[in-house]
């Protein structure tokens, strides 16, 4: 067997890759970059050009490796990835696939749109066996711009969530969590996992434990939706309609959305996530000032 990993250096590809290669399970890297330098074998794979989906399987033939028989099937969240990304399927399916792994959201639910489009379509396969795994916001989040310029720079942390909470994942525990299920295939036909940290915390005590690690004080800055949007675009530099939907997901926040609890991590690797304050202090040279 021969996994196929989409998304190749995304946050859970990449650490994905990492821990099949450890454990010497066969796969495929497609990636859509085109100067991809690494251990691992790699082909080119774009959404929007459909000869490079026929290319993958041909690789691997050349390769001479086994035929790929699973995907982890990365996608983005763009609307305009939704019909390539059933037709990915499809074609996958002729090539011999019969199991995918889906990363989708925890605020995504089947048939809604994005994701929950191609969790729909490949319910509705008999002939394929599927996982779909819905984490919530990721703790990496905070490692990019523009949350560790802010907490480099101006010890903040900006948002419009309000006292909402989330269960933070670090990308570390979803890879894990994709790692077992490829792997260690159980025989269902379908299922979901809610790949969730181990607790709730508002940005508020975010901010507390920053504080407590770097040993400098982190303050969370509580603004309104159209507030936080025009700080993305006139500051952070983020096109409007981007903003205004990343804004939107903030106020969703606050209202709850993500007040969710789940021990999927636990029942599918044997082990618990990591926490906020682990993965702070694992990380914390990140956002030190030098």
């Amino acid at each position: 067997m021969t996994i196929l990993v989409l998304g190749g250096r995304g946050k859970t590809a990449s650490r994905l890759s990492l821990l099949l290669h450890n454990a010497g399970v066969p796969f495929l890297v497609g990636s859509s970059s085109t100067s991809y330098v690494g251990p691992y074998k790699m082909t080119h794979f774009d959404w929007l050009n459909e000869d490079t989906w026929t290319n993958v399987f041909l690789r691997a033939s050349l390769d001479g490796i086994d035929p790929i028989s699973a995907v982890y099937l990365v996608g983005g969240h763009a609307p305009e990835l939704v019909d390539p990304g059933i037709r990915f399927i499809n074609v996958a399916r002729a090539q011999g696939v019969n199991r995918f792994v889906l990363l989708s959201a925890s605020n995504i639910a089947k048939g809604t749109h994005s994701m929950g489009i191609l969790h729909a379509h490949l319910d509705s396969l008999e002939d394929v066996q599927y996982v779909v795994l819905r984490p919530t916001w990721f703790m990496e989040n905070l490692l990019e711009d523009p949350h560790v310029s802010w907490i480099k720079k101006e010890d903040k942390i900006y948002s419009a969530t309000g006292d909402g909470k989330i269960p933070f994942i670090s990308a570390d525990d979803i890879a894990r969590v994709a790692f077992s299920v490829l792997t260690e295939w159980k025989s269902q036909r379908a299922q979901e996992y809610f790949v969730l940290g181990p607790e709730l915390l508002s940005y508020d005590q975010v901010a507390d434990i920053l504080t407590t690690v770097l040993g400098r004080k982190i303050t969370h800055v509580s603004l309104a939706e159209a507030d936080l949007a025009r700080l993305l675009r006139d500051d952070v530099g983020l096109p409007p309609d981007f903003a205004a939907m990343l804004a939107s997901m903030e106020t969703d926040v606050k209202h709850g959305t993500e007040v969710r609890n789940s021990h999927d991590v636990k029942k599918v690797t044997g082990s618990l996530p990591c926490s906020f304050l682990d993965f702070a202090e694992q990380e914390k040279a990140r956002w030190m000032r030098h």
